[in-house]
């Protein structure tokens, strides 16, 4: 048995033992990632330890913290009470207003990591607040930041492009777009629907379901019997320690966007000065860091990096590129985008990918344009995975929610799109052969 299929059989079973056994799967992935390294790969220690996701982990630790700090200082609730304000109390928009608003930042240059962090904390706090599903708003979220993902001025749009470029192939900007774009916008349509979307139009904002789980209060804004003016005034005014802390959320929007700095660090930067002026609040939010997600994320991407240093990706993606039928080869490449994004960076996969599939895509017998667009929308739609940095985000900042459960409910949306968007977008935009 080769070495890359013991890798891949290893992974399988950290997933059948965290799944049945309720032990972190970040855990065992470190002893994996230890395991196959040493014993299968030959590694050191040393070339183990460079695949942990390091910039990873500060952006996990960074946006909680300093979203901990925001929930502790009644941030968050004035934040949640002006969306509200600004929907004109529609409930039912909201999902939609988080997807738009990521769709924004992507579209116009943010890392869809980047732009996940700033808004996911915010539309999770809102969720937990007024019982929205919180997959459905993790997913509007994440699909959002796709949707836009691939403008021809955002990052993944100008990297696939420029591969593209590099390569030699036929490209179309517009087309690659418009398909994240589409794609997205549908997937977040149905999702709506069947998470219950349409059941918030009929919501009411005073019914008590809509109160937070541990606040017993009014809805920001709207007095409940017996309650005092001091204390809904209290919910929606800007204190000092607010206002500071929407102005490091606005600092994080410009270092993220403007000065390209990294999230993780700038987060925790805004986190840790916040801290020094009011360090009561600090103290209690740094216990609201979720480190069994931190733990469990940053040991699956240190064996996932094991696999792409042993070459197990490359030896997945030769043997697709063998297979005789074009077609064929093509939903194998989509397939493997989707797996393995699930796991990695989306645009590393494609980067490895595009180059692999360039020798039967200049045959002429499968359109370039339609395959590198639904390789595009394969990669990127299952970034809702726990297991992916958006992913994470997502499942970091939810809140009152069964961790677990949700985990498992991120993983099975996750798995989902890696079985049944490849073959779609490949029917849609490689099979025509018109793009």
């Amino acid at each position: 048995m080769s070495a890359e299929l013991i890798s891949i059989l290893v992974l399988v079973v950290v997933f059948v033992i965290a799944t049945t056994r309720s032990i972190n799967m970040g855990a065992l992935a470190f002893a994996a990632a230890f395991g196959v390294g040493t014993l299968v790969a030959d590694m050191k220690t040393d070339d183990i330890f460079k695949g942990f996701p390091g910039s990873l982990f500060v952006v996990l630790v960074g946006v909680t913290f300093l979203f901990a700090i925001a929930r502790a200082n009644g941030t968050t609730d004035w934040l949640v009470h002006m969306a509200i304000r600004a929907v004109g109390g529609r409930i039912a928009l909201m999902p939609w207003v988080m997807f738009a608003i990521t769709g924004v930042l992507t579209a116009i240059g943010a890392v869809s990591p980047a732009a996940v962090a700033i808004v996911a904390p915010i539309a999770m706090g809102f969720a937990a607040k007024y019982r929205i599903n919180p997959l459905l708003m993790g997913v509007m979220v994440v699909h959002g930041a796709q949707a836009g993902g691939f403008s021809p001025i955002s990052i993944y749009g100008t990297i696939v492009n420029g591969i593209v470029a590099k390569e030699g192939l036929p490209g179309n900007e517009i087309v690659l777009f418009l398909a994240s774009l589409v794609v997205n916008l549908l997937i977040a349509a149905v999702v709506f629907v069947v998470l219950g979307g349409m059941k918030l139009a009929r919501q009411p904002l005073d019914t008590p379901a809509l109160v937070s789980a541990g606040g017993g209060g009014d809805v920001p804004g709207e007095k409940a019997a017996g309650s005092s003016d001091d204390s809904s005034d209290e919910r929606v005014s800007l204190t000092a320690p607010r206002l500071a802390t929407l102005l490091g959320l606005a600092a994080l929007v410009v270092a993220a966007l403007v000065f390209d700095l990294d999230v993780g660090l700038a987060a925790i930067t805004v986190a840790v000065l916040l801290s020094v002026v009011w360090p009561e609040t600090s103290k209690h939010a740094i216990t609201q860091i979720t480190w069994p997600t931190v733990l469990l994320i940053c040991g699956i991407l240190t064996y996932v990096a094991v696999l792409q240093t042993m070459g197990t990706i490359k030896w997945a993606g030769d043997s697709v590129a063998g297979v005789g039928a074009p077609l064929v080869a093509a939903l194998l490449i989509c397939y493997i985008g989707a797996i393995v994004s699930a796991f990695a960076s989306s645009v590393g996969i494609m980067g490895a990918l595009i180059p692999l599939a360039v020798p039967f895509l200049l045959q002429g017998e499968v359109s370039a344009v339609g395959l590198i667009a639904a390789l595009a929308v394969s990669a990127t739609v299952v970034d809702v995975s726990p297991f992916s940095t958006n992913g994470a985000l997502v499942l970091a900042g939810a809140q009152d929610v069964d961790r677990d459960k949700f985990f498992k409910q991120l993983m099975v949306y996750g798995g989902i799109m890696v079985a049944a968007a490849p073959p779609l977008v490949w029917l849609a935009l490689v099979v025509p052969g018109i793009w």
